[in-house]
């Protein structure tokens, strides 16, 4: 593996202080455009947003090069998983309540999103490029429909209300 280049960590301190802003973009200016962008709720689902905008934005694509714009894709589709999943764990299965915990979450995954590339440069995976950016797209398109129209369940509930569900045994 190739050490990173130093555009390569700019870009990952960039990104990942993008998405800790959109964290807080739709409390401070409240209107549609935010609520696509930023996550209008505390719940697991909103999140995905602060990893996806900056993920798909067109500096993270400039950086990451296009003889291998598969990775980046596969990537964020898989530290979008491990971001819900752990997600649920601590907050619903543990019912965790710690800032601490998703900050260092959301910044190892993060991590994994611009590290998993450089692992992961075998010709298999770019011969399925187009499926990736058509989940990635998908991906994108749930963010949006879940925005006006979350379904019932435990990764759309805003976790900063009280806790009124119970796990099915």
């Amino acid at each position: 593996m190739s050490r990173l280049s130093k555009a390569a960590l700019i870009t990952f301190v960039v990104a990942t202080l993008a998405g800790s802003c959109l964290h807080f973009l739709y409390a401070l200016w409240p209107n549609g455009l935010t609520a696509l962008l930023a996550p209008v709720n505390e719940s697991l689902w909103e999140h995905v947003k602060i990893l996806y905008w900056p993920a798909c934005s067109p500096v993270f694509c400039w950086c990451a090069g296009s003889r291998r714009a598969w990775a980046p894709r596969f990537s964020l589709l898989l530290s979008a998983a491990v971001m819900l999943g752990v997600g649920y764990l601590y907050h619903v299965v543990l019912e965790g309540d710690s800032l601490f915990f998703d900050v260092a979450l959301y910044v190892l995954v993060m991590a994994a999103f611009f590290l998993l590339p450089c692992f992961l440069r075998t010709p298999v995976w770019s011969r399925t490029r187009l499926l990736w950016a058509a989940l990635v797209l998908a991906l994108g398109a749930a963010t949006f429909v879940f925005t006006w129209c979350p379904p019932d369940g435990l990764l759309f509930r805003d976790l900063s209300l009280p806790a009124i569900y119970s796990l099915p045994c």
